[in-house]
């Protein structure tokens, strides 16, 4: 059936093709629908592009999608640009058709800047495309058009873009043309483990494991101030907050070392699940291994050196890494949406990295002593190596552009280092959790220091949960 439609989509397409150059007198109630392919040729997976109906010499330009950004936030509004190249002087005339998938799903919205472009709907997707001024006749060199997309409200694993064009000849006829494809992958938001209230802000809260009726969880909500308090786990249970559903707000969660079972309180609806995976003397590491906007349930097991990962897509991994004595830090040093595996090794001060996608590389950076706080302090969509040393107070920090180094003192040596991405500017900010008067003084690295008494005597700052 799908066949049948294509064959019947390109000679309706020849039609139009042919609708673009011939007299006005002769095409006046095809005039509107030849601005722009029908839908269902943008070159994704599963459709077909223009090579369907045009064909022509070979290509000699350029074609691409622009400004997509490497990681989506929910509900952003992103501008885009599709562009075509060439400096050959015979194309004179040019048009695309872009969709935005996830998986076989249409994801996020198209929005006009200009009349140069225009949305259309088929079955369940969206396309966006030229128009028939945005096809720019007469016009050399190339042409551009920009476009608004908003990303889904929640995540939905990555988002990729696909995107037909044509560098036409200004002919009678679909004969002559150039037809170019281009895609592009946004990944899928990294969690921000303690974004309770889903602004993209880490917020303050603390884990009070000897609550009047067991283990209380209290935090801060960064999008309006209020305050948000439950009973949940036992004094003996383990921190492991993170976005377990993928909705864009962290989950409160705890891993019971006596059993080996985590509970996970989902932000949804504030029901939760259980799922045994680990046993006793095992450290939970929760992250998105699998890059589908989900943390995965996941221990490493310091005696042998061994990671268990139970990805959220349906499969475990198996897989050893480190020795004895190795602190377990994973997260997204490449910049792939992967979490990594990796490890400190204290004794050394080395940092090692199983990177998913740039390979195995070590680091020696720290001593025994230090605090490990990795994160993305530069906003440049990886993981910076980084750690806190308590006996200056000192942050340093290894650039994943290039290797170089800053440090800068935040913090005493009995504070206990929560650092977190505080005013959601995708770059982490220093902060320290101060026990002796539950303080939080957190250095915003676009709003600004932010001083907030929250908690009491005893209290666990979450945020510091994965500090090693």
């Amino acid at each position: 059936m799908r066949h049948f439609k294509i064959a019947v989509l390109c000679l309706f397409a020849l039609f139009l093709a042919v609708a673009f150059t011939v007299p006005r007198e002769m095409v006046e109630g095809a005039e509107a629908s030849s601005a722009g392919p029908p839908p269902g040729f943008s070159g994704a997976p599963d459709e077909n592009n223009c090579t369907a109906c045009h064909v022509g010499p070979s290509n000699n330009g350029q074609f691409a999608i622009l400004d997509a950004p490497v990681t989506y936030k929910p509900g952003q509004i992103y501008q885009l640009r599709v562009r075509h190249v060439n400096a050959d002087t015979t194309r004179k005339r040019w048009g695309f058709q872009m969709t935005a998938l996830a998986g076989p799903l249409g994801a996020g919205d198209f929005i006009n800047i200009t009349t140069n472009t225009q949305v259309v709907l088929d079955n369940g997707r969206q396309y966006v495309q030229h128009t028939s001024a945005g096809t720019f006749a007469g016009q050399t060199g190339g042409a551009e058009w920009p476009i608004n997309w908003t990303a889904p409200p929640t995540s939905v694993g990555p988002v990729s873009m696909y995107a037909a064009g044509n560098q036409a000849n200004q002919g009678t006829g679909p004969d002559g043309d150039q037809i170019y494809t281009a895609s592009v992958t946004m990944l899928a938001p990294r969690p921000n483990l303690f974004d309770f209230d889903g602004d993209a802000k880490t917020d303050i809260g603390i884990y009070r494991p000897n609550g009047a009726n067991g283990a209380e969880w209290w935090y801060l909500k960064s999008s309006n101030g209020g305050s948000f308090a439950t009973q949940f786990g036992t004094a003996a249970d383990k921190i492991v907050a993170a976005d377990y559903t993928g909705d864009g707000r962290g989950d409160i969660a705890f891993w019971r070392p006596s059993t080996g079972f985590w509970y996970v309180l989902r932000s949804e609806d504030l029901t939760y699940f259980a799922v045994p995976f680990g046993t006793t003397g095992d450290v939970p590491v929760p992250s998105d291994f699998d890059a589908d906007g989900k943390a995965d349930v996941a221990v490493f097991r310091p005696s042998t050196a061994t990671w268990f990962i139970a990805n959220s897509t349906g499969n475990t991994t198996i897989r050893q890494f480190g020795q004895a004595g190795d602190l377990p830090i994973p997260a997204d040093y490449d910049g792939d949406g992967r979490s990594d595996i990796a490890i400190y090794r204290p004794s050394l001060g080395q940092w090692w990295l199983l990177r998913s996608t740039a390979g195995t590389v070590a680091y020696q950076f720290g001593t025994t002593s230090d605090k490990t706080v990795a994160g993305d302090y530069t906003g440049d969509g990886k993981t910076d190596v980084a750690f806190w040393r308590p006996a200056t107070g000192e942050w340093y920090v290894l650039r994943s552009e290039d290797l170089s180094f800053y440090a800068f003192p935040f913090g005493t040596s009995t504070d206990t280092p929560v650092p977190g991405d505080y005013d959601g500017d995708g770059k982490y900010d220093a902060g320290v959790f101060r026990p002796s008067n539950t303080t939080w003084y957190v250095n915003r690295s676009t709003a600004g220091v932010l001083i907030q008494q929250f908690g009491s005597a005893g209290d666990v700052p979450v945020p510091s949960a994965y500090v090693r």
